[in-house]
């Protein structure tokens, strides 16, 4: 992966987001050996992990008589509702099984009960940071490479933050999965390209 000033960051591979799980995206766990093999290699590592309180304000069930998947207006905007996932504490949160943990810091977002966070660099106020940003600095930490789940929310919004604090970033989409919700892979695929993240195979 390059010199030391190169960072790894692994979006969610979690119990619910892989098969069988609350909110499963297709072939979730198919990317994982290929993240270990990154995560062998890379200088820095960093794993995030969705972190949700149960009566988070993105479930559905906690907003009587909505669907998952429809969209509400949250004080910082729209707001997607989820099935209830990744609930700190339980199975589903934990990351998948054959996934390596030994990354250099495992960071936690999503844990505030308001507010979603899909990037691993802001919740999605965009204002409020997790502290990555500094302490991939702090690492002397140039250049950043994302994998994981998923491609369209967790992963994108990531990496366009990545890009606009002045990271030079890219993407493995073959190590990636997306949910593609009413057209969201091809948006967020635009939305990356023009905030300059390199897409790669």
């Amino acid at each position: 992966m390059g010199g030391p000033q190169d960072a790894l960051i692994v979006i969610d591979i979690q119990n619910d987001f892989c098969p069988g799980g609350a909110l499963a995206v297709t072939g979730g766990d198919e990317i994982i050996p290929r993240v270990n093999a990154l995560m062998a290699e890379a200088p820095v590592t960093v794993l995030t992990q969705d972190w949700h309180p149960a009566d988070h304000a993105s479930f559905a069930e906690n907003h009587p008589g909505l669907a998952p998947f429809s969209q509400i207006e949250m004080a910082y905007g729209a707001q997607t509702l989820w099935p209830a996932h990744c609930v700190q504490g339980t199975r589903g949160a934990e990351f998948h099984p054959a996934l390596r943990t030994d990354a250099d810091l495992i960071l936690r977002k999503g844990f505030r009960r308001g507010i979603d966070s899909y990037s691993a660099f802001f919740e999605n106020d965009r204002k409020t940071p997790t502290g990555l940003a500094g302490y991939l600095r702090e690492r002397g930490v140039m250049q950043v490479t994302l994998v994981g789940l998923a491609l369209d929310f967790c992963v994108g919004w990531s990496a366009i933050d990545a890009a606009k604090l002045g990271f030079t970033t890219r993407v493995l989409t073959g190590a990636c999965r997306a949910i593609d919700l009413n057209g969201s892979l091809a948006a967020a695929r635009g939305q990356m390209l023009a905030a300059g993240v390199g897409l790669e195979p």
